[in-house]
């Protein structure tokens, strides 16, 4: 796997940006949650594909809705996409459900879990 460039890496950030503020005001799509972010994005070197990970809060029924609404969605994205940014192609957008941020809520919940009845055995041991 290659490491990123400069360039590929400053498109990268500029193409998540857009994206960002593509599905915070233009997405009409009653599928798409309103609390969907961009997570991360890849763009290849060739700048033919992309691949934006996506964070939807909600339910699993509500992800799914949000996927399929932003992959029916992708050719009016795309077009706002090369509307905002002057690239010489403009890549073709897959969505990938980002699951770390819910992984990462989770395990936090369960690291409380047992830090807070382990810190109940202290305090009983103490009285």
């Amino acid at each position: 796997m290659r490491k990123n460039s400069i360039k590929n890496t400053r498109v990268n950030a500029e193409v998540q940006r857009e994206l960002s503020n593509i599905l915070r005001g233009g997405i009409k799509d009653p599928r798409v949650a309103p609390m969907t972010s961009v997570v991360a994005v890849e763009v290849a070197q060739d700048l033919k594909t992309c691949k934006a990970y996506i964070s939807v809060l909600g339910d699993e029924k509500s992800q799914q809705d949000t996927l399929k609404g932003l992959t029916s969605a992708e050719g009016y994205i795309r077009r706002e996409l090369a509307r905002s940014i002057n690239m010489r192609n403009t890549p073709e957008i897959r969505f990938i459900l980002d699951q770390s941020i819910e992984y990462g809520v989770n395990i936090s919940r369960k690291i409380d879990e047992v830090t807070g009845d382990s810190n109940k055995g202290v305090d009983d041991q103490n009285d």
